[in-house]
């Protein structure tokens, strides 16, 4: 019995990675934002002057000017948005980071849950990790694999003519 339950609480910790990846998926895609209207604005506005590749001799350095520069970017572009479009993207931020927050804890649960298995079974510490590496790559598949399809199934039956009305 405790075999069972060392699996099903494996399982059951890696299907709430999937979970909120998935939702996340579903829900981030279907809000109506200005995608088209952002890269415009992105384009328009003059592109950010890079520090010299130099810095990256002192990489904490060229990081911290890096993103600076990044920042300095994101806020003119967020300067030249309309309200609506600000408000569509404080909306998207803010709950792509909440379903970030959400995964991100189901994945600590599930890494604890995927050790408590390889210690169950005394399997070498590397096997962790590849649990690890496969679970993870495996929720992501699940979305894309989920997402595509979806995309797919709308677009076939799009192209099918409606029958007789």
């Amino acid at each position: 019995m405790n075999e069972a339950i060392a699996w099903a609480l494996f399982v059951g910790s890696w299907l709430l990675v999937a979970g909120p990846l998935y939702q996340a998926a579903i829900e981030l895609n279907e809000m109506e934002v200005d995608r088209e209207g952002f890269t415009q604005i992105a384009k328009q506005l003059p592109r950010p002057k890079m520090p010299s590749p130099w810095w990256w001799l002192v990489p904490p350095v060229m990081y911290f000017l890096a993103r600076h520069v990044n920042e300095q970017n994101q806020r003119a572009i967020f300067a030249a948005m309309n309200e609506t479009q600000r408000e569509q993207f404080i909306s998207f931020r803010n709950k792509s980071a909440g379903w970030l927050t959400v995964a991100l804890g189901a994945f600590l649960l599930a890494g604890g849950e995927t050790w408590e298995i390889v210690e169950h079974y005394h399997w070498p510490q590397w096997a962790f990790w590849a649990l690890l590496v496969f679970m993870t790559a495996a929720a992501v598949v699940n979305t894309a694999l989920r997402m595509t399809g979806s995309q797919r199934a709308l677009h076939e039956a799009s192209a099918v003519p409606a029958g007789p009305s």
